[in-house]
């Protein structure tokens, strides 16, 4: 199978691993078939986001950077404005790229391979996202609004006033999808899923979908588990948000699984938020953005209409993000993904030089 010629790694090829026998068994511990190891690659992440999160954070105690906003302490919804919160989305982006840069040069990789791959498709993956994220939660609120779960109350904004700040919020929450989707589903999802892989194919050779259990594993930790725990401190979540908040993960990562790239998650995300919070004035995560277009109210069971925290927080939701898991399995069609050797299948199905690509 020839590389496409936009591949963040067209010049990836398969070399067979070198035998324990050939490396000293010091430099075994750092050193695997595929460069340092995924668990100090991870540690060594780390150690830089800490080093990057002190940096920023002086810079808000000098007050060069505005103070993160701090949800109420009574639970309340908090009301979000666009400066401070398009600042604090890309610093929370800044502070996990940086370190993710800085390691691509010390794993050799392009940083590409996390996540954010430029090429032909990228413009496309992001547009075809978001129009499917707009178009789910319309619908989600359309049914709503027929469910008798939310009220509209009126038009707040008028002319140049809504394009303002139709613009504003769309760049907010354009950050937001960057900075959550790089977060959970970029460096760290990639590192983990390699090094899970590693450990498929040392404990069983001939495991043809070491690459799928690494993925998933990895997916289960960040997309899933750390996703939902990062939403728990929004005032106004509650259980069905949060539980929608683990299976919107998941969806995420069923698109990175399907294309190689976080453009079309990022573009659904950017969508998602900016239609709740801006186009139909409803809280998003529990929290409401200032100046919006709609006015609307939920009315009725808070099972229904999702109450305090918006939308995403009614048990329609759940149908609404299943729908997108369908949309993504009839539309993405699997796309060659880029492996690293030890994700790659057994050697007997992989000959040497070929391209270090798997397709389903």
């Amino acid at each position: 199978m020839t590389t496409p010629p936009d591949s963040p790694i067209a010049d990836l090829s398969y070399t067979s691993p070198e035998t324990p026998s050939e490396t000293p068994s010091l430099k075994r511990i750092f050193l695997g078939d595929d460069g340092l190891r995924a668990g100090w690659c991870v540690l060594l992440f780390l150690l830089l986001v800490a080093l990057c999160g002190s940096v920023f954070a002086m810079l808000v105690h000098h007050h060069i950077l505005p103070k993160p906003p701090q949800p109420p302490k009574d639970g309340a919804s908090m009301v979000m404005t666009p400066r401070p919160a398009s600042i604090f989305e890309f610093v929370q982006f800044a502070v996990v790229a940086i370190p993710a840069f800085i390691m691509s040069f010390v794993e050799r990789r392009s940083f590409q391979r996390y996540g954010l791959v430029a090429n032909r498709r990228t413009f496309t993956d992001f547009c075809t996202g978001f129009f499917w994220g707009l178009l789910a939660l319309s619908a989600l609120v359309g049914v709503l609004y027929l469910a008798h779960g939310i009220a509209f109350d009126g038009i707040l904004l008028h002319g140049a006033t809504a394009f303002a700040y139709a613009c504003k919020w769309g760049l907010v929450f354009f950050l937001v999808g960057l900075a959550e989707e790089f977060v959970f589903r970029g460096y760290l999802q990639y590192t983990v899923a390699r090094g899970v892989a590693g450990i498929t194919r040392a404990m069983d050779p001939t495991n043809q979908y070491s690459h799928v259990i690494g993925f998933w594993v990895s997916a289960f930790l960040f997309s899933i588990c750390f996703f939902a725990l990062g939403h728990l401190g929004n005032g106004g979540e509650n259980f069905i948000g949060i539980f929608q908040v683990a299976l919107a993960g998941t969806v995420f990562a069923f698109s990175l699984y399907r294309t190689g790239s976080l453009w079309w998650a990022i573009g659904l995300h950017t969508a998602w938020d900016w239609a709740q919070s801006f186009l139909y004035g409803t809280p998003d995560s529990g929290n409401l953005a200032l100046g919006h277009f709609f006015a609307t109210h939920p009315i009725g069971s808070k099972l229904l209409s999702g109450g305090a925290d918006g939308p995403e927080g009614s048990v329609l939701g759940i149908p609404t993000l299943l729908l997108v898991a369908v949309i993504i399995h009839f539309t993405l069609p699997r796309r060659p993904y880029p492996l690293t050797p030890d994700q790659m299948p057994p050697p007997e199905n992989t000959t040497p030089g070929s391209s270090a690509l798997y397709q389903d």
